[in-house]
């Protein structure tokens, strides 16, 4: 018994040993791993908070709308003889699109103009027997019931004519119904109706649409509570409006025409209209676009790279680098415009901010600066 407690001492001496040699690495190991943190410096890319004008904008979403889209329908009942334009083609206020055939209306008018010169006729004859009978009726020579009679008749032709002359009107518009021409100036869809295609005048759908391209109009929503401002900016006229196609560089500028009297009690918002000039066809009809309205401009804006404000769970904040030593700010974004972030709080301007490399820093990491590198440099 005496040997076997004391087997029992030895190895509970030599396992507290071991947990010793053990506690004593692992404790070396970690201020040896927490010096080379503190030692560890992190090359990032930074960039210096600006003072600068900045636009006031919102953005939204719109689409494109003609001012004027005309659908060409026929207004008679016949065939289509020629198309004189091409599918999709820009056509100005009466160029010639659609010949209609007008033969059985060109038969009629012919026609009616034969009655027209009958009835001339009879009523040259009916003038003819008032002047006699009048005659007569001052010699007592036929009674005065034969004059009456004579006017009477005279008085039917010119009913005739006058009827006749009506027709031959109408007939001659139906006529040139048979020659379609634009009404506006715009670009035409594809052709409906080809040569030989017989029309109504009850078709639903037309032969083709004319859109007006230029100027065109853009509409968008924006929520009621910028409504004040938005007003106030048409007012003092500093409100301009770009529509930004996408996948398009290109900008199309317009003026804001139109404010709808009413706000959309179900969305809270309130649909604006602009009108863009579109010379170069830039908008094309039906497009959405992205609306961008310039309230006015900031003279004096703190604004930093939208690339280093980062976001965590107690709101934004920025890595500000100071004697090479990156500390946490928290900040305030009041808006982004473009790639920049215009800051109302937290900044002053004239600091030195991380834009790259946040993921490995805490506050107080020592890093390695260098200046962003320029978009497109």
């Amino acid at each position: 018994m005496t040997k076997r407690k004391w087997l029992f001492g030895v190895a509970a001496l030599a396992l507290i040993g071991v947990v010793l040699l053990v506690r004593g690495l692992w404790t070396s190991d970690s201020v040896a791993a927490r010096s080379q943190a503190r030692a560890r410096v992190v090359p990032v890319e930074v960039a210096t908070v600006e003072r600068k004008p900045m636009p006031v904008r919102l953005q939204s979403l719109g689409n494109v709308t003609p001012i004027a889209s005309v659908a060409i329908k026929a207004r008679v009942d016949t065939t289509i003889t020629a198309v004189h334009f091409r599918d999709g083609a820009e056509v100005k206020k009466g160029d010639l699109l659609f010949t209609l055939d007008g033969r059985a209306i060109e038969a009629q008018i012919a026609q009616t103009e034969g009655a027209i010169a009958r009835d001339k006729a009879q009523l040259d004859g009916a003038l003819r027997d008032v002047a006699r009978y009048t005659d007569l009726v001052a010699k007592s020579a036929t009674p005065v019931v034969n004059l009456d009679n004579a006017k009477t008749q005279a008085d039917v032709y010119r009913a005739a004519i006058k009827a006749d002359t009506g027709l031959l009107d109408n007939l001659k518009v139906q006529l040139g119904y048979c020659t379609v021409t634009a009404p506006i100036d715009g670009r035409i869809s594809a052709a409906a109706v080809k040569v030989g295609n017989f029309v109504r005048q009850a078709d639903t759908a037309p032969m083709a649409t004319i859109n007006q391209m230029a100027p065109v109009y853009v509409s968008f929503t924006v929520p009621q509570n910028v409504l004040p401002e938005i007003r106030q900016a048409l007012a003092a006229k500093t409100a301009t409006i770009d529509a930004i196609i996408p996948g398009d560089k290109k900008r199309a500028s317009g003026q804001v025409t139109m404010i709808e009297n009413t706000v959309d009690p179900a969305t809270g918002m309130v649909t604006i209209r602009a009108t863009m000039p579109n010379k170069d066809e830039l908008l094309w009809p039906g497009t959405l676009v992205t609306t961008e309205l310039t309230l006015r401009v900031e003279p004096q804006a703190v604004v930093v790279p939208s690339t280093a404000v980062q976001v965590s769970q107690t709101g934004n904040f920025v890595f500000v680098v100071n004697d090479d030593v990156a500390k946490v700010q928290p900040v305030k974004v009041e808006r982004t415009v473009g790639g920049q972030s215009v800051v109302s709080s937290g900044l002053n301007g004239g600091e030195t901010v991380v834009t790259d490399g946040q993921l490995q820093l805490s506050s107080g990491t020592r890093v390695n600066t260098r200046k962003a590198k320029v978009a497109g440099g």
